[in-house]
Formats: structure tokens, C-alpha cells, sequence
């Protein structure tokens, strides 16, 4: 017996004074509205209604009953309207991005998304290393390139690619690369939280890729660092677009 869906059908004969009138707003027969109600009276072990033939009427239990099961079915339609229809979030975001990413591609959108919903408090956590979003409590993470942890749910966002980059100042000194294998001969900036570290993968315009195995004299961990060393001239780097 679904207990929730007798005390339903209950609620509304009483309301509605007829087994027959809630049979039609349920799309069923009155027998079965009538099986409900017996079946619900025989688990209470009392009588809730007296029936006749020209009415309904509810026992000193059943008024009882009656009351308190259409205040716990209104308090129980009221919290899922207001879970259901709530528009402005309310309490802490914690979101996971690269440095790089949150500088350049979450900051600059902060005002307009707090503005449109001013209950919510953002805690953004940007660093390029791996967080284990469960054990530190994320609620969001951005991350570029594949997600092989299958308990996570995972959405596509936008697309991005890298380029191989380098300042104008660094080529005065050494020619500029024309393919990749001229970079196993060029000082190479080492992302060392890359998946693939220095084994940089390129694709060729004829179709296919290949890999490079670079050097270089200097390795950093983040995504920001790389950047200001590739405008200070320091090297060649692989950087997302």
C-alpha cells in the first residue's frame, strides 16, 4: 500500500465530499478510491469515514486525521514550490579553475553573474595543480582536455587548442622554427603540469601528428608564469588559445 497516496485520496473525498468526484479528477474508478480508503482505515485500525448513501461523514478520529494530514500535505506542497521555482541561488559556490583561465576567462564575468544573483557567494579557488574536488568540497571545476573519472558529471563548455608561441625578441637571436622538429634546436619553455611535459604533439597540415621531444633551460608549474616568460624572450612555449 503507497501510505502517501491514500492519505492523498483521503484528504481529497473529504474535501471534495464524494468518492466518485475524486475517482474522475484521478482518472480511476470509484471502487479503486474506495479500496484506498478501506485499505488505509484497516492499517490506522480505525474508522475514518461513515458512509450512506447520500453522504459522507468523518468520525470524531477521522476529523482528526483529516486535520492533520492537510496541514503535512500543504507544508509538503509549499517546501517543493519554493525548492522547485527558486530563481536566485542562495549560499557558497566553490569553483576550481586554472590560474590562467580564472584571470583571463572567469574574472572579467564575476560582476555581471554576482549582480544577477546577489544571494550567492562565490569562493574561487584558481591553481594549476590537481585538486580532488570531493575531498575539498568543489561544487564546479573548469578544466581543459579529457575527464576520465566517470563518477563526475561532465559538460562541454567550449572548445580550445594550443599554439606553439615565442616574443619577437627571442627570434633576434635564433631563426624561426618552419617545422616541429626545428624545436628539438630551440630553447623550449617546459609547462611541467602538462600531461604530455615535454613531448609536445602537433598536427600536420597533411593530414595526422607527430611528436617532439623538447628542452630547455627552464620548467614551471603555472599556467600564468609560462606566459610572462614567453613575453620576456626567455623561450618557446605551448600555450591554449
Amino acid at each position: 500500500m503507497d501510505r502517501l497516496d491514500c492519505i492523498q485520496s483521503f484528504v481529497r473525498v473529504v474535501e471534495m465530499g464524494s468518492f466518485s468526484a475524486v475517482a474522475r479528477e484521478y482518472n480511476t474508478t470509484q471502487p479503486t478510491i474506495s479500496k484506498k480508503i478501506a485499505a488505509l482505515e484497516d492499517y490506522l485500525d480505525v474508522q475514518l469515514l461513515t458512509r450512506s448513501t447520500t453522504k459522507l461523514q468523518l468520525t470524531q478520529e477521522g476529523e482528526l486525521f483529516f486535520e492533520r494530514c492537510q496541514s503535512l500535505l500543504d507544508a509538503a506542497a509549499e517546501t517543493i514550490s519554493s525548492v522547485g521555482q527558486r530563481q536566485n541561488p542562495v549560499g557558497t559556490l566553490r569553483v576550481n579553475c586554472s590560474v590562467a583561465f580564472g584571470q583571463y576567462q572567469v574574472i572579467p564575468y564575476l560582476k555581471g553573474f554576482l549582480s544577477r544573483y546577489p544571494d550567492l557567494k562565490l569562493d574561487l579557488m584558481m591553481n594549476d595543480r590537481f585538486v580532488d574536488l570531493v575531498e575539498e568540497g568543489i561544487d564546479v571545476a573548469i578544466r581543459i582536455g579529457e575527464v576520465n573519472d566517470s563518477m563526475l558529471s561532465v559538460h562541454q563548455i567550449g572548445v580550445t587548442r594550443r599554439v606553439t608561441v615565442a616574443a619577437g625578441d627571442y627570434f633576434r637571436d635564433c631563426p624561426e622554427p618552419k617545422t616541429p622538429e626545428d624545436l628539438v634546436d630551440r630553447n623550449c619553455i617546459v609547462y611541467s603540469r602538462l600531461a604530455t611535459a615535454n613531448n609536445w604533439h602537433f598536427q600536420l597540415p597533411t593530414g595526422g601528428t607527430t611528436q617532439v621531444t623538447v628542452k630547455g633551460n627552464l620548467q614551471v608549474d603555472g599556467s600564468t608564469a609560462i606566459r610572462e616568460a614567453v613575453l620576456a624572450g626567455l623561450g618557446i612555449a605551448v600555450c591554449p588559445v
